[in-house]
């Protein structure tokens, strides 16, 4: 570890802090409807596109209404994207001639990027046409990550809003109005921004396919190109992951020198950061906002910390056999190792998956810290919107343990917590390891499933619980080593990533709803405090142990016995 290293890291959360608030406080506006100074060019479009669906913005959805919206466009968002795989060969902008896409492959990718988890199969810049990276995947960047910040919204107005006077139903929002505003007065600016910024840095916009170039040596090699750019923004602000080249941002194109790299790691965790001071502006507490954050910021710096520690440190194997030095195996030189190690936690904090390094690679718990991360719900700032509603969740249950050790009713910023929303808190959170590990099982044990790691031993078996947690995370990112473009994993990976997503979606937007039709209890002082270390040390401890300890007879088999066997000199 170096202090150049250090200094990294420092620079990345001292500037993702400052960005809190003032992010923060722009997704407050569109939270409440209020006009930004986008409105006065923006503001015509939005209006249009009311009058030409027939939506009325104004419109107060129950949590029912509102998940059934939310399904139905999804739903209809992944029928399109198969059916513009299937039928690539034969649509526009295919200037490599590609074919179309087949059957399992192509239902593994539209569910893959509906929801929000990029999970590839496939290596982007042979399989995928211009036409299918901009309308089948690029779309979904927009579209799954602007979701993911109207459910936020939909869980805050649940805990910010008192019963209707005169006893009519609560709403939490309109999806429509919701998931509007975001694309355009947030993700849509801010990509365009990003997307010149990576252009002027080097990376490609074009709709040619390749470009022939003459090598050092004097040979000619042909490189593919495309509308990168536009992709990588979006890729990183909503969090989504999914590269354009195979190598991801690994690949120069993609990710061209170590400023590109600082921006695009702020840009994955920017956003989830902003939406915990939303929060806290949503129910007139901004402490509680920042008391949320800094249980974030505290896993992370911890995760951070083992991964560098044990990357810099290197495999005793190879120093055994004279190569000194910290694990560059599958980093780029460019990047180095803090970088590498940094990008490696950021990536998998958050439900993003874009890897500048090969984490396959990585050492035993250095590649541990980022299935973990997943493994606690990716609640760790998370994916866009789906990082600060998983972790109230959390919150749910912390202050419902707090409540049974003090003698009290639960409370959390002015609403009751009772059974009902307890028991849909730990429906939504069980669904993580049941899933996991179910399949992970069934993987382990079917020759089908034996068939797809190639290293053997507890590597084999970490690479097969990377999959089922990356894709039930809504992660994307992998152990690589897993060969996972057959008919079972693409089947496999494509249910759980669906589960993944919705079967939490829908109890959380149940509490929502629960919450709204409850009166609001002012804070007294006999309330358990949520604002202050003990509070904060209160939510780590309930993600660690809710979240975690169902992980670790699975660890224990992977990446904790991979370690052991590599301090005894075997390697898989």
């Amino acid at each position: 570890m170096t202090i150049a290293g250090w200094l990294l890291i420092a620079v990345f959360v001292g500037v993702l802090l400052a960005l809190a608030k003032p992010v923060g406080l722009w997704l407050f506006a569109l939270y409440e409807g209020r006009r930004t100074p986008l409105h006065a060019v923006l503001g015509p479009v939005e209006r249009g596109f009311y009058r030409l669906s027939g939506i009325d913005p104004q419109e107060d959805q129950s949590w029912r209404r509102y998940a059934v919206h939310m399904l139905i466009f999804n739903a209809a968002a992944l029928l399109l994207t198969y059916v513009l795989l299937r039928a690539q060969a034969v649509l526009p902008l295919n200037p490599r001639g590609l074919g179309a896409v087949g059957p399992d492959l192509a239902f593994n990718t539209a569910i893959s990027f509906t929801a929000n988890t990029n999970w590839q199969s496939y290596a982007g810049e042979s399989t995928m046409s211009n036409l299918s990276q901009m309308l089948a995947l690029t779309l979904h960047n927009f579209l799954s990550a602007a979701t993911g910040i109207a459910l936020a919204f939909a869980l805050f107005r649940g805990f910010a809003r008192r019963p209707s006077p005169n006893g009519g139903a609560t709403g939490i929002g309109n999806f429509w109005a919701d998931i509007t505003r975001v694309t355009l007065y947030l993700l849509l600016p801010l990509s365009i921004v990003l997307g010149l910024f990576y252009i002027a840095s080097g990376v490609p916009q074009t709709l040619a396919g390749s470009v022939d170039v003459t090598t050092l040596e004097g040979a000619r090699q042909t490189l593919a190109l495309g509308p990168v750019a536009s992709q990588e923004a979006i890729k990183m602000l909503g969090t989504n992951g999914g590269g354009f080249f195979n190598a991801n941002s690994a690949h120069p194109f993609e990710n061209p020198n170590a400023l590109t790299n600082l921006i695009q790691m702020l840009s994955i965790f920017a956003i989830g950061t902003g939406l915990t001071y939303t929060f806290g502006k949503a129910v007139g507490n901004t402490r509680q906002g920042w008391a949320i954050l800094a249980a974030m910021m505290t896993l992370f710096l911890v995760g951070t910390t083992v991964t560098y520690w044990q990357e810099a440190a290197g495999n005793p194997v190879l120093h055994n056999l004279g190569v000194p030095g910290g694990n560059m195996e599958g980093k780029e030189v460019r990047f180095g190792v803090a970088a590498s190690a940094l990008f490696s936690v950021v990536t998998t904090a958050a439900s993003c998956g874009a890897v500048n390094a090969m984490h396959d690679s990585f050492t035993a718990l250095g590649g541990m810290i980022p299935l973990f991360n997943m493994q606690l719900g990716e609640v760790v700032i998370g994916g866009v919107g789906a990082g600060i509603y998983g972790f109230l969740l959390f919150a749910i249950l912390a202050v419902f343990v707090a409540g049974l050790m003090v003698g009290r009713t639960p409370e959390y910023v002015g609403k009751k917590i009772e059974s009902r929303e307890v028991k849909l808190a730990v429906l939504a959170i069980a669904v993580l390891p049941l899933v996991i590990l179910g399949m992970t099982a069934l993987a382990a044990v079917l020759p089908v499933g034996l068939a797809g790691p190639l290293n053997k031993g507890p590597h084999g078996f970490s690479e097969i619980l990377y999959a089922f947690t990356s894709a039930v995370a809504n992660n994307g990112s992998a152990f690589a080593g897993l060969t996972a473009n057959t008919p079972f994993y693409n089947g496999m990976l494509g249910v759980a990533m669906w589960v993944g997503r919705f079967f939490i979606i829908v109890p959380m937007l149940a509490v929502a709803g629960s919450l709204a039709a409850k009166k609001h209890t002012p804070e007294t002082a006999g309330s358990f405090p949520t604002t202050g270390p003990l509070w904060t040390g209160l939510l780590i401890g309930i993600v660690l142990i809710v979240g975690g300890l169902t992980f670790l007879p699975s660890l224990a088999l992977g990446p904790i016995a991979d370690h052991l066997a590599m301090i005894r000199g075997q390697l898989f």
